[in-house]
């Protein structure tokens, strides 16, 4: 979460929107204790007076980046926007064009189900798009599947498989299950979108049975950072300054706090690079849009100069492209593995409770000594 804190207002302070922003949250902050959010934004407003989209964005931003009551955890991506995002993507035609990345990622993940060694009656995909992960499990591993995702568009695409399956339209932020519910959760590139981490992993934990397992992947680390850098270099050359285009990522340093703070035990993360390669730097741009994967965080600008994106295509192809005139994107995906506490679960053992010394591990494997010479 201090990740997520430090990228947002960073992000935010940058250029005249938020120079905007922190003039209109200094005056919600000298509001009255007893004034809350709410009641500042919904008042009535005069006759004649209109408050655009723009500003009421602005206004909805500083209320979450505030920190006062009402506010709630914080507020980097717009929720209803990534929604049409990928009920645009789905719509598409030649949708299944660009599902490649979450195809793979989805195997990975079925991959890591199939390493632990029990079945599980009911389980549950958080974000799970056309059911990437589905697909690649058999029904001796898994006898049911509740599927959920905040695009209704992508569940009627869900992708055929073994077991029977339950969609569920629901934000990954707000899991409408009772507790104790799920022998498994697994989720494949959806919590990256996610405002509150900490709180989404906390339902997950919730809904699990206890000795119920999490197994998930996300996007995070260095990903897009030849995108990143370009798009950056081209707009400080351009135009004197740049705006954040590429999302705020989890660092996989920090995933490991947050699934031990959320309440799981027995953690393993970890993390693959898979590198893309590209005709350029607009194909790269079409695919994120294709998959659904454009920025949707609140402070993106909407509108970039063509001359910003023809200078970024040459340096993205000058700094990172090939010799056979492709250029890489690079994605990081952290998985992660967390286990709700059971009885039966192995514990570690006391302090000081060990009975050999790690100085003698190098005796191991050494017979006793021979004779002496002379002896």
């Amino acid at each position: 979460m201090a990740m997520y804190t430090l990228v947002g207002k960073r992000a935010f302070a940058e250029g005249c929107f938020g120079q905007t922003l922190r003039t209109c949250m200094a005056r919600m902050t000298a509001l009255p204790e007893g004034h809350s959010h709410r009641d500042f934004s919904t008042q009535p407003m005069k006759p004649g007076q209109t408050l655009s989209k723009s500003h009421y964005r602005l206004l909805r931003c500083a209320r979450h980046m505030s920190g006062r009551p009402g506010g709630g955890a914080m507020n980097v991506f717009d929720r209803a926007m990534k929604r049409q995002q990928k009920k645009w993507a789905a719509s598409l035609h030649d949708t299944d064009k660009y599902d490649y990345l979450r195809a793979e990622i989805g195997l990975r993940v079925a991959d890591r189900v199939y390493d632990v060694a029990r079945s599980f009656p009911l389980a549950l995909d958080v974000g799970c798009g056309k059911s990437y992960i589905a697909e690649h499990l058999s029904k001796d591993i898994v006898e049911k599947f509740f599927l959920t995702d905040i695009c209704s568009t992508s569940l009627r695409q869900t992708r055929p498989s073994e077991m029977p399956t339950h969609c569920v339209q629901a934000d990954e932020e707000f899991l409408p299950f009772k507790d104790n519910t799920f022998d498994l959760v697994v989720s494949s590139l959806s919590m990256h979108w996610v405002n509150d981490l900490p709180g989404a992993l906390r339902q997950i934990q919730r809904v699990l049975k206890p000795d119920g397992v999490f197994i998930g992947a996300m996007v995070g680390g260095e990903t897009l950072y030849e995108l990143r850098c370009s798009l950056q270099l081209a707009e400080l050359e351009r135009e004197g300054g740049f705006s954040p285009h590429v999302s705020p990522y989890t660092a996989v340093t920090d995933l490991g706090n947050l699934l031990g703070q959320a309440g799981f035990n027995m953690l393993t993360v970890d993390i693959d690079e898979i590198q893309v390669h590209y005709p350029g730097m607009f194909e790269v741009m079409r695919d994120l849009q294709g998959m659904g994967e454009s920025n949707c965080a609140w402070t993106r600008r909407p509108i970039i100069h063509r001359d910003t994106l023809l200078a970024a295509a040459a340096i993205y192809k000058e700094m990172y492209g090939n010799e056979d005139g492709t250029v890489p994107a690079t994605f990081d995906i952290l998985h992660m593995i967390g286990w709700k506490p059971h009885e039966s679960q192995a514990k570690p053992a006391q302090r000081g409770s060990a009975n050999v010394s790690f100085a003698d591990l190098s005796k191991i494997g050494k017979g006793p000594p021979g004779p002496q010479q002379g002896s």
